[in-house]
């Protein structure tokens, strides 16, 4: 869509292709630790009762996992997780955290990794003290563990996925394995992959998400060198997986390893996947939709597309709060690194065509977390040797009021140029306007006046095709759609 500037009846139409519109007020950004005798490696946030930050990562000189928490004024000096022996960290992978309020989980990976087994960590008071370790991989057998993650189910119990491989590398596969005493012990692991009838990825990371009694282990696949997305889905809390699919099917061949793996969100029956793929030649983001009851992913889009001087994006990461979802990943535009931020504080109506960039030129790998109107971002900077933070505000849109499109006119409907919008309120000041394509994709985001409840704008840069708008004002939002001929 072509930049374009509409005066007409007191709106100012800006469309989101040429101004990025997040709405974000950003704080300047922090450092986690300020001594590169901490490392740096694959930093990993989660928040405590009170919504304050709380990150993790590693250190591959020393075999270190620190933790670091918001102390209401900066980041409290890190402290060693594993105080009893060594861990696993790389930049791609290392320690992964939990939180359910102030109960906090880091899971690690002892090194050398190819002897060693895998273990929990548990805190009771927001990080402050953890206890002493608990094996996770009891019933590993002559297998060999690899890259554990860890979720919370609803009581506040660690639910950890790790992969298990044959000691001569085959066969890898992602099992899950639970805790009903807080981390005190540890049941059966079952598998929760296989559904393309390939192994996974030996080398590739994934990520375990819960939402109710909804758990899914989300992994890039490796059947026959084929590295597409999938998902293993249980239905029972992660007791057993009965069902998967493909998060993304381009059949995309490599011989070699990608190292990444995918991230995602539950909302409802919709997941929400972040993942890299070069199918086409370019190493770049994707973002998934998918229904979970039905087993079928809708919609597989680029986050950008590929962008002017990029040559590689990578390590997407997503996180929500109600609606408002955002997603950050690592791309290198002309040579300069950067940490985009796509964010929309309502996933109905989509994400907007432009991202904020949240730093430049230092960073390497990034975490998002997102809570009461608020996103935490943490990365990796490789020039300092240093983990980074900032967070930004915005205005949620949780609790707002929705009236039907019954209650809104849209005229003339078909249009081909200037659409007429009468809302059920007689407002008058400044309203958001958003209008998003039918599978959500957002095209279009921009500010109206709106006068005795009546908006107008023009839509003759718009494809032909059916849209939805949706038009919020302070704690009201109104719904409708037209048809664009």
């Amino acid at each position: 869509m072509k930049r374009k500037l509409l005066l007409s009846t007191g709106l100012v139409l800006l469309y989101v292709t040429s101004f990025a519109q997040s709405g974000i007020t950003w704080n300047a950004t922090m450092n986690v630790n300020n001594m590169m005798m901490y490392g740096n490696l694959h930093p990993r946030i989660v928040l405590d009762r009170s919504g304050d930050p709380m990150i993790l990562w590693g250190n591959s000189s020393n075999s270190n996992a620190y933790f670091s928490k918001w102390n209401g004024a900066s980041f409290s000096t890190p402290s060693v997780v594993n105080t009893t022996l060594p861990v696993f960290a790389a930049s791609w992978a290392g320690p992964d955290i939990a939180s359910y309020g102030d109960t906090v989980y880091v899971v690690v990976k002892q090194t050398p990794e190819m002897m060693n087994p895998a273990y929990i960590y548990t805190s009771l008071d927001g990080g402050n003290s953890f206890a002493d370790t608990v094996r996770l991989d009891v019933y590993l057998a002559d297998s060999i563990s690899r890259f554990p993650s860890v979720t919370t189910d609803n009581s506040g119990n660690p639910v950890v996925a790790y992969m298990k491989i044959n000691p001569s590398f085959t066969g890898a596969r992602w099992v899950v394995t639970r805790s009903n005493n807080f981390g005190a012990t540890f049941g059966v692991d079952r598998l929760a992959t296989g559904w393309s009838g390939g192994d996974v990825c030996d080398c590739c990371p994934s990520s375990i998400i819960n939402n109710g009694n909804t758990v899914a282990v989300l992994y890039r696949d490796n059947d026959a060198n084929i590295r597409d997305m999938w998902t293993g889905i249980s239905t029972n809390n992660g007791a057993t997986f009965t069902n998967g699919y493909a998060l993304d099917t381009p059949n995309w061949m490599l011989m070699s390893c990608p190292s990444s793996g995918p991230d995602g969100v539950i909302i409802g029956d919709t997941m929400y996947s972040v993942l890299m793929s070069g199918y086409t030649g370019d190493y770049l983001v994707y973002l998934s939709k998918s229904s979970i009851s039905g087993l079928t992913t809708s919609s597989v889009i680029p986050i950008t597309g590929l962008l002017p001087g990029a040559s590689t994006q990578n390590y997407p990461r997503i996180a929500t709060d109600g609606s408002a979802v955002g997603i950050v990943w690592k791309q290198a535009i002309s040579g300069q690194s950067q940490l985009p931020l796509l964010f929309t504080n309502n996933i109905n109506n989509g994400f907007p065509a432009q991202y904020d960039t949240v730093d430049l030129d230092d960073v390497s790998n990034a975490d998002i977390a997102i809570y009461d109107g608020t996103i935490h971002i943490v990365w990796e900077d490789p020039i300092s040797g240093t983990v980074k933070y900032r967070s930004g505000t915005f205005m949620s849109s949780l609790g707002t009021e929705e009236i039907t499109a019954n209650e809104t006119k849209v005229y003339p409907n078909p249009s081909s140029s200037l659409v007429n919008i009468q809302l059920p309120v007689n407002i008058n000041g400044i309203v958001q306007v958003n209008i998003t394509g039918l599978l959500g994709q957002q095209v279009a985001s921009f500010q109206a006046t709106c006068s005795n409840g009546i908006l107008n704008f023009d839509v003759s840069d718009l494809s032909n095709a059916t849209y939805s708008i949706s038009i919020v004002f302070e704690k009201q939002q109104f719904s409708t759609q037209f048809i664009k001929r």
